[in-house]
């Protein structure tokens, strides 16, 4: 008897369905569905005297926690009512096989547009630990932002003590103006950007702006217990050192991956950054208050807010005791503290374990070296610009490229091949087409080029990446996130690398794991990673102004061999340009 054509169909369907959403099998390690909806929508918010409409997600200003187990799905509905095209990123998640969620506009889709609407559908696999999601188009991410607190699995433990409490607290800043507005006439004059007028926790400048005493984030904790702070950096441009007076703090996890634990009374985090601590509150309740502060840390030549947020820790007691308290400051390194960040990031280690191991790539099949920094681009004609010269505009680079988004999205045009070349082109040059003393004396020539290349990898590929910054417009560091991947960091240095002196030095025992890493001011940093994730992933520094200058390039994986190493097609409502 033959098999009528809805059979069929019933079966090509059921088999795409089990291809692009394997883990919707039941088993006994599946774990459950858990839906959001975000809706975008503006709220107007105080701060330092200046009220103003904020795009937010909910009214909620940071915006809506997200709990998630490992092993669960999460399925966020975002409705755009605002007029500002949108799309979510989940920061640090893999997204393995479902890079149709990871959210960068233009690279992944198509931004949202108002009206219209996208659901973000993901598992969450391998990972647990503090990570974030944010806005990823502009600089939206300035208001459009919160916590991602991806549990462990059910009757699994943390490799530490268990924390009494969990307290997520996420370093901002705060404008005065429109961030749109600011990042805006940067792009139009060539000039450096307006900075903030605050820095914030949990939204909150704290008492030491005008006008701010009654946002303070304040933090209660017992004698005697522990907590675990949930620290993420979702500044737009500033990496930021946090202390809290006369209490030490111990490490224990950074951008969702367990560490080998250390205690330090200053931690530094990067813009996409992550870090939980564990804060061991005094046995007996001191006759004090302690205030948490965070101020930046700065390399580079521009104008940046050198501002310090407040937070208070205090001390539960009887109410009687709560008057006359001494409020206690801790110390912060100076502002350009290069050596203190270099040693306290030296302090990483993975736990690698024989359940938690460091899996580093110990042979490498490509090799890249990519320099990173600040350049320029010409002034248009008959225009007076506010870069380096009033004939140029500030840009950045990747080995002298400043990535231009396209028009469409990159991963669309990937998948169905269609107009692919009109789009972008797989060029991207693996190692600086003239190299120079990249941390010496700057080139006289600054200009850099501009285009959307592509580097192309087969599935699978075992890569390790030296990202050097220079000095052309001044020595920086610069937080590299890369999207779709977490990668080890094998090695870093100051001055120029030496590829024959420095890779027999790279730790390829017990490396950090990491989404996220500090490419030292005036030095390199080399990472490796296994491209085990089929789609375009975008790599880009995590300053917002500069991924605005173009400092990005994108990554290619193409499909494996195997079903379950393809890309799945892309679900029904991806936003249209």
């Amino acid at each position: 008897m033959g098999t009528s054509p809805e059979i069929i169909m019933i079966l090509f369907v059921a088999v795409g369905c089990f291809m692009a959403y394997p883990e919707a099998v039941t088993s006994k390690h599946t774990g459950i569905t858990r839906h959001y909806t975000f809706n975008i929508k503006l709220k107007n918010i105080t701060r330092l005297c200046h009220t103003k409409s904020l795009v937010t997600v909910n009214g909620k200003f940071p915006g809506p926690r997200v709990i998630i187990r490992e092993g669960d799905r999460l399925v966020v509905k975002v409705v755009n009512h605002v007029p500002n095209n949108i799309s979510i990123h989940w920061h640090g998640v893999r997204q393995l096989r479902s890079g149709w969620a990871d959210g960068p506009s233009y690279i992944t889709q198509c931004p949202i547009q108002i009206g219209h609407s996208y659901v973000y559908n993901f598992t969450i696999t391998g990972q647990r630990g503090t990570l974030f999601w944010h806005a990823h188009i502009s600089w939206l991410r300035a208001t459009v932002y919160g916590p991602l607190i991806i549990l462990p699995r059910r009757n699994e433990s943390y490799p530490f003590v268990k924390p009494y409490k969990e307290v997520s607290i996420l370093f901002g800043e705060w404008f005065n103006a429109d961030p749109e507005a600011v990042i805006n006439q940067s792009l139009q004059t060539g000039g450096g950007p307006n900075v903030s007028d605050a820095y914030t926790f949990n939204g909150l400048p704290g008492p030491l702006y005008n006008c701010s005493a009654k946002d303070t984030y304040k933090l209660k904790v017992k004698p005697g217990k522990t907590y675990l702070l949930r620290l993420t950096n979702a500044a737009l441009n500033d990496e930021l050192f946090f202390s809290i007076a006369d209490h030490s703090l111990t490490v224990v996890e950074a951008d969702a991956v367990y560490v080998k634990p250390f205690e330090t009374n200053v931690l530094m985090i990067t813009p996409g950054q992550t870090t939980n601590v564990l804060l061991k509150a005094k046995s007996t309740a001191p006759n004090a208050t302690f205030l948490m502060l965070a101020r930046p840390y700065a390399t580079g030549m521009g104008t940046f807010d050198n501002t310090t947020v407040a937070g208070i820790l205090e001390y539960e007691t009887p109410s009687s005791s709560l008057k006359n308290r001494p409020l206690l400051k801790p110390g912060l390194p100076a502002i350009n503290a290069t050596n203190f960040v270099a040693n306290f990031t030296s302090n990483f280690r993975s736990l690698a374990t024989a359940k938690f191991p460091a899996n580093v790539p110990q042979k490498v099949d490509k090799k890249f070296f990519f320099t990173v920094g600040l350049g320029t681009k010409p002034c248009p004609k008959n225009q007076t610009c506010q870069g380096p010269t009033n004939t140029t505009k500030f840009a950045a680079s990747m080995n002298n490229i400043s990535f231009a988004l396209p028009r469409t999205a990159l991963l669309q045009s990937h998948f169905f091949s269609q107009y692919s070349k009109r789009v972008y082109t797989t060029d991207f040059p693996a190692f600086p087409q003239i190299p120079f003393n990249y941390t010496g004396t700057p080139p006289n020539n600054t200009l850099v080029n501009n285009g959307t290349k592509l580097v192309a990898i087969p599935f699978n590929t075992s890569v390790e990446v030296v990202l050097q910054d220079t000095s052309i417009i001044g020595a920086e560091s610069h937080p590299l996130h890369l999207h779709g991947y977490n990668f080890y960091v094998v090695g870093q240095g100051f001055g120029n690398f030496d590829p024959e002196n420095d890779p027999p030095k790279f730790n390829l025992v017990d490396p950090v794991e990491r989404n996220t890493v500090g490419v030292p001011s005036g030095g390199w940093i080399a990472i490796r990673f296994q491209a085990d994730n089929p789609g375009v992933w975008l790599m880009h520094c995590h300053f917002d102004v500069h991924q605005s200058w173009g400092l990005g390039k994108a990554w290619i994986v193409l499909d494996g061999e195997l079903p379950n190493q393809k890309l799945p097609p892309p679900p029904s409502d991806l936003p249209k340009c």
